[in-house]
C-alpha cells in the first residue's frame, strides 16, 4: 500500500469524524500498525468486528484499538478565541491541514473498562492534558517507570496495551515518534515549557501559539518523513 502523508483524512470522512469514518485513514492505520512488536510477534489489526475500528486477537491478549488525533489547533476553541482571531485564517487553515494527515494520529485502546472512560477521553478532558500529544507521551514514560502522572490511573487500565512494546523506547519506536522524543529517550521535546504539569497546557497569549504551532507542525513534517521512510523499507 502507498501512503499519502498529504491526503487529508476528512475529505473522505462525509463531514464526519475522521478517526471514526474515513475509510482512507483507517486503512492507513492499519497498515501502518500491523507489523511486529518489540518481541518479534506480528500484530496484526483486522477490520470487520461489529462497533470495533480496528481488532487484534492471539496469545497477546484481545485488543480494541480506535484511532485519535495526536496534533490540536485549538482553532474551534472559544476560550483561545482571543488568541486564534489574531492569527490569519489562511494560516489557520494550513495548520488544520497539517492536523488533517495520517500523520496526526494514532491508535489507541478503545474499550471501556466497567465504563470508565479510556484514554482518548481522558486526555482530551484533563484540564492538565487538554489533548496535547507531548505532555500525553510525558504521561506515557512516567507510566514505564512506574511514577505518576495525570494519566496514570487511566494508562494503568490498560497496562496489557503498553506492555505490548516492553519499554517507552518499544512504544517511541514502533509508532515513529522519535521526533517528540530526546536521542536517549529520557526526555519529552515539549511543545512549550515544562513544569511538572503546574502552568496551563494551553497556549496563554499569541506568542506561546506561534511557539506551539510551529513545534506541532515540526513535528507532523517529521513524522511524515518518518512514515515514507518506513514504507520504503
Amino acid at each position: 500500500m502507498k501512503i499519502d502523508t498529504e491526503f487529508l483524512v476528512y475529505s473522505d470522512s462525509k463531514g464526519r469524524d475522521p478517526d471514526s469514518f474515513s475509510p482512507t485513514l483507517k486503512k492507513y492505520n492499519q497498515y501502518l500498525w500491523s507489523k511486529k512488536l518489540p518481541s518479534g510477534t506480528n500484530f496484526e489489526l483486522q477490520t470487520g468486528k461489529p462497533e470495533t475500528y480496528l481488532y487484534h486477537r492471539s496469545n497477546l491478549g484481545e485488543f480494541f484499538l480506535s484511532s485519535d488525533t495526536i496534533t490540536h489547533t485549538y482553532s474551534k476553541w472559544k476560550r483561545l478565541s482571543h488568541i486564534i482571531e489574531k492569527v490569519s485564517s489562511g494560516e489557520t487553515k494550513s495548520f488544520w491541514d497539517s492536523c488533517s494527515t495520517v500523520s496526526s494520529h494514532l491508535i489507541f485502546p478503545s474499550n471501556r473498562d466497567d465504563g470508565k472512560m479510556n484514554i482518548n477521553g481522558a486526555r482530551g478532558t484533563n484540564s492538565k492534558i487538554n489533548d496535547r500529544f507531548d505532555l500525553t507521551l510525558e504521561c506515557i514514560r512516567r507510566y514505564y517507570l512506574r511514577k505518576e502522572s495525570p494519566l496514570q490511573e487511566v494508562l494503568l487500565r490498560y497496562s496489557d496495551f503498553f506492555e505490548l512494546f516492553e519499554n517507552f523506547k518499544g512504544y517511541i519506536d514502533f509508532f515513529l515518534l522519535q521526533d517528540l522524543v530526546s536521542n536517549n529517550y529520557e526526555t519529552i521535546n515539549f511543545y512549550l515549557p515544562f513544569d511538572n504539569f503546574k502552568r496551563s497546557s494551553v497556549p496563554i497569549n499569541l506568542d506561546e501559539y506561534l511557539i506551539y504551532k510551529n513545534k506541532v507542525l515540526n513535528f507532523v513534517k517529521a513524522r511524515s518523513t518518518r512514515i515514507n521512510q518506513y514504507q520504503l523499507k
